[in-house]
């Protein structure tokens, strides 16, 4: 009885096994339309050089609408405010602005010109990263590194816990990290979004976190696509197709911060 008990049980792992690799798979072969535009460059999109309101509000000299703000006023006074930053749903077309139209009418989406203008200016590529910054610690998260993308969790462990529960909670976040790392990708800061996904699949695969159905599959079917560097994206889709079929296989906070930092040395993505 016991050793029926056992077959069925492995067979049953077998069946949940070949379910999730058929899922992922799937989640993989079906790229969404607005991720496919992103990797080919939006081809079909002109520069158009009187728009400039993208350019105009990283340089400090505009304010987005609807909230009427600065972005050194955003940076300033919305850190840790996450009340306005959960139900304000605007200003996060201004902070990553990319070359798709949202849902804010009053935002642009922003032009090649604009890329080229703000990627050469030190001081506009600081208040990218600043950005960046304020929605990390938004989702529980801190940016450890500039140079590999390495992330953490918030301190104190409470204050991520809440984060993170908040982002389960509140699905429209997801499209918003999509937006965010295409926009990194944009402006000449691809190398931080393999730290994000990488930090989420290590939260996923040892500690159990960040672990809801509608969060996978934004991670599985976007925020692992939002890669233009093709030979990193395939890596990072391996590796999550592992840890989604392999039980036996952890994904720890040592590989994570293995993995970028042999692309530091190497210049690739590796766990060896």
């Amino acid at each position: 009885m016991l050793c029926r008990r056992r077959a069925i049980l492995r067979s049953l792992t077998q069946v949940i096994r070949r379910s999730t690799l058929r899922t992922f798979s799937a989640r993989m072969s079906s790229l969404p339309h607005d991720v496919r535009m992103f990797l080919h460059g939006y081809p079909d999109l002109d520069d158009d050089p009187r728009q400039n309101k993208n350019l105009q509000f990283y340089s400090n000299k505009r304010r987005c609408q609807p909230d009427n703000v600065l972005i050194s006023e955003i940076h300033e006074g919305w850190q840790g405010d996450y009340m306005t930053l959960e139900y304000n749903h605007g200003f996060i077309q201004w902070l990553f602005p990319i070359q798709e139209y949202g849902v804010n009418y009053q935002a642009q989406p922003l032009q090649r010109h604009e890329i080229e203008a703000m990627v050469a200016d030190p001081e506009t590529m600081g208040r990218v990263i600043k950005s960046y910054r304020l929605m990390l610690d938004f989702y529980g998260m801190g940016l450890s590194s500039i140079e590999t993308g390495l992330l953490s969790r918030s301190k104190p462990a409470e204050k991520c816990y809440e984060r993170y529960n908040n982002l389960l909670r509140a699905p429209h976040n997801n499209l918003r990290i999509s937006r965010i790392l295409k926009s990194l990708s944009e402006l000449g800061l691809e190398r931080l979004n393999a730290g994000f996904v990488l930090h989420v699949l290590n939260e996923q695969s040892e500690r159990n976190k960040l672990n809801e159905p509608t969060l996978t599959r934004s991670m599985d079917q976007w925020w692992a696509n939002c890669i233009r560097n093709d030979e990193e994206r395939r890596w990072i889709r391996e590796l999550i197709n592992r840890v989604r079929t392999d039980e036996d296989f952890v994904f720890t906070r040592q590989l994570y911060e293995r993995a970028l930092e042999r692309r530091k040395e190497t210049g690739k993505l590796d766990l060896d």
